[in-house]
């Protein structure tokens, strides 16, 4: 009778396995973002001045009370899923009044072509157009090869030679590898990893939440 309870039992969550992956829209590709980076970390002290370093240029107002920073990666279905959903209307209500200032970060969990995008991303920063072609890469994730990175730098008007030469020389392996090893330290397990004003938020979280945390950073600097 036990083993045909144990039977019984078995067959239930296996059923229940199937149908619950059968009502996922997601690839097991995110998933890989969830778990590659599980491993306990304790977070190390979150200081601007290292924040700053390696990564992106600042969008929005230098002196802005307060800083986003994004650790993530191009090829990342959730941070996909934060800039088409959440990213915009930040921009739109808090980095365009002069509130919120933002700066995004490689955190290169995926594969090769992940660092390949955020390599050619630096790159077009050198010609002044990193958070265009931030832009572009999350409009057209499904193609981050080499010849698509230099089609896609030629439509933004990008100096094709250039760019190129950049992207040979892997010229910002090092950036890269930095904010890499900075984003393990303070703790990110996951893209994408959010700070505000050094405190994280994680995961695609809708506009709701980010107003909530905005608005208390706001708040607390209203009052000094």
């Amino acid at each position: 009778p036990s083993l045909a309870i144990g039977a019984v039992i078995a067959g239930i969550c296996i059923v229940g396995v199937f149908f619950g992956v059968g009502g996922l829209s997601e690839s097991s590709e995110p998933l890989i973002e969830k778990q590659l980076l599980e491993e306990n970390t304790v977070p190390t002290q979150v200081t601007f001045d290292t924040f700053f370093e390696n990564g992106s240029p600042i969008l929005g107002n230098p002196n802005a009370p307060i800083t986003l920073i994004e650790f993530g990666d191009y090829q990342c279905h959730f941070c996909n899923v934060y800039y088409h959903n959440t990213e915009h209307e930040i921009f739109e209500k808090y980095v365009m009044t002069g509130k919120v200032n933002v700066i995004f970060k490689d955190y290169t969990i995926i594969g090769p072509d992940s660092v390949v995008a955020a390599h050619a991303a630096h790159c077009a920063g050198e010609q002044g157009k990193f958070w265009e072609f931030h832009d572009k890469l999350f409009t057209t994730q499904t193609a981050l090869d080499v010849e698509s990175l230099k089609l896609y730098a030629d439509e933004l008007g990008i100096e094709i030679d250039a760019f190129s030469t950049c992207l040979e020389e892997s010229r910002h392996e090092q950036t890269v590898t930095e904010e890499m090893a900075a984003g393990r330290s303070y703790g990110a397990t996951s893209t994408p990893t959010l700070f505000i004003n050094g405190g994280p938020v994680f995961g695609a979280m809708p506009l709701d939440t980010f107003d909530e945390i905005i608005q208390e950073e706001l708040a607390i600097v209203a009052r000094q």
